[in-house]
């Protein structure tokens, strides 16, 4: 099965036509053509079950069963600070869209080495990968903003900063969350949190914790505190 996307579609649609490069990699690629089956998502949580009637340049579609899937009882947030080497953020993209992901926030922090991000090539990795992993639901995506207007705005009832301190017990991530929340974690740039700035997180909620003894790079904490959110609900 071959997952295709196509933000503009909605349920009421009977019809539609691919985005040119959906259609490039269907005709060309995949080989598909009239009368083929085609599934296609909105990345809004809907999965448009179709089948082909056109297939040249462009590849349109007849809209036959609209599949909704409905949000997860749960929703994980991750908000990192971008790494200097864009591979490495861009892996963990691709890799937590995978895993399960509602929400990914950027911010720049003091000691951030990479303070701007754009867009356009993370949400094409966020859409292949969701394709690939055949999901009806994109995550949404925030542009980087400075640490403390991203710490004013979480809203989400289960706060946490990873954080590895010396000498100071700290609870790990997955015993502190509790299952069937809303959670929203903080992952640090590659120079780290300053202490002013560990310091407004706990004043607004956060719950200092850990992600385990070692000591780990911005890109794989942030996969670790997504996958730790999502063993807990399983």
């Amino acid at each position: 099965m071959h997952l295709f996307y196509q933000p503009t579609l909605t349920p009421a649609d009977a019809a539609g036509l691919l985005t040119d490069e959906d259609a490039r990699h269907a005709t060309r690629t995949l080989r598909l053509g009239v009368g083929d089956a085609l599934s296609v998502t909105d990345g809004r949580g809907n999965r448009y079950d179709s089948v082909i009637t056109k297939a040249d340049k462009h590849c349109a579609f007849r809209v036959q069963t609209v599949i909704e899937t409905p949000p997860r009882p749960f929703a994980v947030r991750i908000c990192v600070a971008p790494t200097k080497n864009l591979d490495r953020i861009e892996w963990f993209i691709e890799k937590a869209v995978e895993l399960g992901i509602e929400r990914i926030s950027f911010f720049v922090g003091q000691h951030s080495e990479r303070r701007i991000l754009k867009l356009e090539r993370i949400e094409k990795i966020a859409v292949a990968a969701m394709k690939q992993s055949l999901q009806a639901w994109l995550p949404k995506l925030d542009e980087a903003i400075p640490f403390a207007k991203l710490v004013a705005s979480v809203s989400e009832s289960q706060r946490f900063v990873a954080h590895l301190p010396e000498n100071v017990p700290t609870q790990p991530l997955i015993r502190t969350a509790t299952p069937t929340g809303q959670y929203a974690v903080l992952i640090g740039p590659e120079g780290d949190f300053s202490a002013s700035e560990l310091q407004q997180a706990t004043q607004a909620g956060f719950q200092m914790v850990t992600l385990g003894p070692n000591r780990l790079r911005t890109e794989t904490a942030a996969l670790s505190a997504c996958q730790a959110l999502n063993f807990l609900n399983q």
